[in-house]
Order: structure tokens, then sequence, then C-alpha cells
């Protein structure tokens, strides 16, 4: 299936830093409670999830899209992949530097430039692992002291190391919520 062929969901335009603060009503997911350390755990679990899913699940629903415009298992997971790159990069700058802005990210033109509509999920699934543990495993080496550290998005929304996982962390969860697969906790 190309990509050129489907059609591109609506941009995603919320803000959603409201998630460090309060339960997601639709994943359930309260990232707002949890250390920087149990945000690492759960970065793990959900990328062992993720893993399993993409090498073990049906591949042709993998692939198709649930309704026009609703990206499929396959393209939800890229983005996750790619959501940890962009992640440990910033998290890299927020303990290289002081208070450092982070460049723009256009996930939807990231999509289109990634192909994530027409990557294979057997493929794709080692990339995912790694992409999340790498975030996980730099998690665990913030020096005690150090959560406090800041950043600031290029809309002037801040984060500091804390926030920063705890902000990831829901997106990747969230996105399993998206494909069906909850993460088990």
């Amino acid at each position: 299936m190309e990509h050129a062929d489907l059609e591109l969901p609506e941009p995603d335009t919320k803000d959603w830093t409201w998630t460090v603060r309060h339960r997601c009503p639709e994943c359930g997911v309260a990232v707002g409670e949890l250390t920087l350390r149990q945000a690492a755990e759960l970065t793990d679990l959900a990328a062992q999830q993720w893993t399993e899913l993409l090498s073990h699940g049906d591949e042709a629903a993998l692939r198709a899209r649930p309704r026009p415009r609703v990206w499929s298992p396959t393209e939800y997971a890229a983005h996750v992949r790619d959501v940890g790159r962009v992640f440990l990069t910033r998290l890299d700058l927020m303990l290289a530097e002081d208070t450092p802005s982070f460049q723009d990210w256009d996930q939807d033109a990231a999509a289109v430039a990634g192909g994530y509509s027409t990557l294979d999920p057997r493929q794709l699934a080692p990339a995912v692992g790694v992409s999340l543990g790498a975030f996980a495993a730099r998690l665990r080496e913030v020096p005690l002291g150090e959560e406090q550290r800041r950043g600031i998005r290029s809309n002037g929304s801040e984060f500091t190391i804390l926030t920063l996982a705890q902000y990831f962390l829901h997106d990747v969860v969230h996105h399993l919520h998206d494909v069906g697969r909850p993460l088990k906790v």
C-alpha cells in the first residue's frame, strides 16, 4: 500500500502537555504521578509490548488502517520509534545545556518522509525496541538532583527532565491504547 494513496490523518494540534498534571481520560494513564525511574521501567515495558505486537501480530492487521485518516498500528509504531529518537536528543540537550530550546519536530511530515505506511512491521519491531530502550537507559543515567533541569519547546512549553519523561511516556502508552493494546502494568 503506497502512502500517497492514503488520506493523511488530521494533524494533531492539541497541546498534550496537560497529561503531566492530569490522568488521560482516553488511555487512563496518570504519568504525572511517576518518578523518573518508574517512567524508565514503564518505557521498557511499553517497548516490550510494541515489539511483541509488531513481531507476532497479524501482519495484514498491523498494516491496515482502522478508518480513513487514522494511522495503522505500523504507522503508530514508526511514530513511537521516532518519538524515542527525538526525545533522546532533547534529554541529551537538557543534560548538556542550561535551559535549551528544542527544535520543532513535525510528526506529520516525519510520517510522510519516513514512509510509515510502507514499513514492514517485522523489520520495524527491533528499531522501536532500540529507540525506546535507549531513552529508558538514558533516564536511568540521569544523576540524582538533575531531574529538575529545564528545556523549552518552541511553543514556549517548559519541561523538566522529569516532566519530559512523563510526557514522552504518555505518548508511547497512549498509542498502545490507540492500537487496542493498553499497557499491561
